[in-house]
Parts: structure tokens; sequence; C-alpha cells
């Protein structure tokens, strides 16, 4: 019985501390009483008449010790975590990520490129090389076990890379930016989120330690800007989950808007929100999750009079895994007006007369890992418009590929390189940049 008493405490000790301080006292009384009755137990079958007395009570003194352990480590736990003001669980992450980078021509962006600019007039080469830590990230996550009947999560992720000072510092002095911020309510059968997020027809980006701040092909057939929204999710299925999903999100025609003071854009002018809607079917879990979707996109962008433009949209996205070690993803898209969701028709909306830049695109990529630490991913991407809906001195066609090699060992600590090319078609010729870039990063 001693060895019972002892394997409980283990239990106890080892188990989750969720409301662990509202449970000590039962757990007190509880192994106090289990120890009694190991006591009596154990002296009623072996004491003879003349054992010591103070058997009973040795046992009991154990007890009591394992006990007041007990107290001092949940006691520590308690004051080295994290809670919020409602008394939640808070989780602090982050990657601290240093990008090291070069190119070989202009682009619009030198640590992260995602097209290629015509070459300027002859003076200073234009390709170079610097290092930047603003696609560092850093997040945090709250948890509740029952709101409204369903498991509650809300996450908020940020980055730095929300543009730089106006000074002779540049890049060393980044902006902080917030990339999604949501809760989602998720019962056996649905779920509800309320925050910004991804496009809800768009919801992959290829994996990348260099894409982070932007996901690599944006510009290139991934449509990817973070909008605030309200999303509802239908699933029903036993392995293989179907789901219907709708979202109403926020009118954007991706114009840039001023440092300080806003106004509504032309898609806000509209006073109509963007409409999505997806159906999905996912099967497997973790290293082994897959799912196949497709999703429709609608909506209105305001110009001269009372008629509006239409922004439209069709799309399909796959992640497939082949076995535990290799995943093919992709995401493919037509539509019209989608520079709103994150570079369509490569950033350009509305064309030639205002009217809206019809637009194909799409990128795919595949990821192998032959060992736990070791990752090569290679892909490719491209966004072709039509030419005749353009203006003069337009991007008619920008196509990027990309290829990587991630080593991640035991702890933080992930290394990767990745080269990308990237190749931008103008009226009067195409331009090529090479893009190399090493990322060390810490996550925590």
């Amino acid at each position: 019985m001693r060895e019972k008493i002892t394997a409980y405490i283990a239990c106890v000790i080892f188990a989750p501390r969720r409301g662990a301080s509202r449970t000590i006292p039962a757990l007190a009384a509880g192994l106090l009483a289990l120890a009694a009755a190991a006591g009596a137990q154990d002296t009623a079958r072996t004491r003879p008449a003349a054992a010591p007395a103070d058997s009973l009570a040795a046992r009991l003194e154990r007890a009591e010790e394992a006990i007041e352990l007990l107290r001092q480590q949940l006691a520590a736990q308690a004051s080295s975590g994290v809670q919020t003001r409602s008394r939640l669980q808070m989780e602090l992450s982050g990657r601290i990520l240093t990008n090291t980078f070069s190119n070989s021509r202009r682009v619009n962006n030198v640590d992260n490129p995602q097209f290629v600019r015509p070459d300027t007039a002859p003076g200073l080469p234009a390709n170079g090389a610097g290092m930047a830590i603003r696609q560092t990230t850093l997040g945090l996550s709250v948890t509740a076990d029952r709101v409204l009947g369903g498991a509650f999560r809300s996450e908020l992720q940020t980055d730095f890379y929300g543009g730089q000072q106006a000074s002779s510092g540049g890049r060393t002095f980044p902006l902080l930016r917030i990339r999604t911020a949501t809760g989602t309510i998720a019962w056996r059968r649905g779920e509800l989120m309320v925050g910004q997020e991804q496009p809800l027809i768009a919801g992959l980006n290829p994996a990348s330690l260099a894409g982070v701040g932007t996901p690599d092909f944006a510009g290139a057939g991934n449509l990817w800007l973070w909008l605030p929204q309200m999303r509802a999710t239908a699933e029903f299925g036993g392995a293989l989950r179907l789901a219907v999903q709708g979202a109403v999100l926020a009118p954007t025609s991706g114009d840039a808007a001023g440092a300080f003071d806003t106004d509504f854009d032309v898609a806000e002018r509209s006073r109509r929100p963007f409409l999505q809607g997806r159906v999905r079917a996912r099967w497997g879990s973790e290293e082994t999750a897959g799912e196949i979707g497709a999703g429709v996109h609608h909506g209105w962008i305001a110009t001269t009079g009372d008629s509006l433009l239409p922004s439209d949209a069709v799309s399909v996205d796959a992640r497939i895994p082949i076995g535990g070690r290799v995943e093919v993803r992709g995401e493919g898209y037509s539509g019209k007006a989608l520079k709103g969701l994150g570079g369509g028709g490569i950033g350009q909306g509305l064309g030639a007369g205002g009217v809206p830049v019809r637009d194909a695109g799409g990128w795919a990529q595949l990821l192998v890992r032959p060992t736990t630490t070791w990752t090569l991913g290679a892909g490719c991407g491209v966004d072709d418009p039509e030419d005749k809906d353009l203006a003069a001195g337009a991007r008619l066609k920008n196509q990027a590929c990309a290829g990587q090699l991630s080593w991640h060992p035991d702890g933080p600590l992930t290394v990767a390189v990745e080269y990308r090319r990237l190749e931008t078609t103008y009226a009067a010729r195409s331009f090529t940049n090479d893009h190399i870039n090493l990322a060390v990063a810490f996550g925590f």
C-alpha cells in the first residue's frame, strides 16, 4: 500500500496544473485518508499485538511531507505562469529572425522582393547585399475551456514589417505591425471566428523563412492579405471531414493609405463588404493532415456616378501529404480586380480607363523532409493579368521560383537558405532578379 501512496502522489505532481489551486485541499484530504487506510490495513494484516504504536503516525507523517512538497511545486508553477485579468492562461511565443540577402537587380523590396523593377538611369549598380531583422515575429494566445458551449482560443500575431522610420537607421528601426488577430469558438460540428486573417479562399502560404513579412509568391499567384472579417464553418463527417464556410470581409482596394489620417478607398465607398464562400475536405491529423478546397469571392468597387465595378474570383487550394515525409501544397485562382486580396494582378486592380483588371494566377510548392531536422523545398508561382486591361507601363506578367534548404536541430535554432528567381515582364522587355537569402531563426 505504501507503493500505491507514492504512485498516487507522483501522478498528481506530473498531472496538468489547470485549476490546481482549487484541488489542493481535496487532494490533501484524499492523501491523508489513503494513508490512514493503508496504515490500518497494513497494521491489521501484519502487526503483531506488541508492534510499535507509532507505525501509523510514521505513515501519516510521510504522507504530510508529500502533500507539502506538492503544495510547493504547485505554488512555484503558479507564480511563474502568465495569466490575463480574466484569469485565463496566456502563452507567449515568437521567433527572432535575421535575414542576410543579396539581389542582382532593382526590385520592389530588397530584403524580400516580389517583383523586378525596370533599371534606372546609368550610374550606381542596381545590385547589392544587406541584412535585416524586421521579419521577426511575436505572438500570444489565450484559451478557455467553455465559451458559449465551445472551446475558445484567441491569438495575436505581430511582426516588425510595418515599414521603417525615415532616418539614417533605415531598416534597423522597423515598425511593429499586426499580422493576424482572431478570436475563435469551436464546437464539435462548427466554428465561429472574428478578427483579422487571410482571405477565406486563399488561406495557404508557401513554407519559407525568407518570405515571412510578405509570403513567397505574393504578386506571383499568391493571394494573402490579412483582412478583418467574420467567418463561420459547419463541418460534418468522420475520417473524411467535409465543411461549408462563409465569410464577410472588410472591403479594400489595396491602394496605399496615408501615414496617419486615412480616407475611404474606392472599395469602402461602395458601402458593401467583400463576401466569400468555400467548401473543403480534410483528412488525417498533425503531420499527415491533408485538405482540398474550392472557393468564390465577390466584392464591389465604387466608380463615378452610382455604378459599381465587380471584384470576383474563383479559387482552388490543396495541401496533400504523401507518406510522412513529403507534402505538396498550392493555390490557383481566376478573377478580376483582386489587388485588395494581396497582390492580384501583380498589384494592379484597375487598369486603362478604370476597368477591373482580369487576372489568373497560382503557385505550388513541394516539401521533402528526409529526416526530422532537414527540409528541402521547391516551388513556383505566376500571375498573368489580361494585357489589354492594363495601362501603359504596367507589369504584364510576373513569375517566381524558389528553392530552399532548412536545418532545424533540437532546440530553438533554425537555419535556412533560399534562392529565389524573379522575372517581371513589361511592354518593352523582361527583367530578372536573383535573390539569395540566408535566414537564422531562434524560436521561443
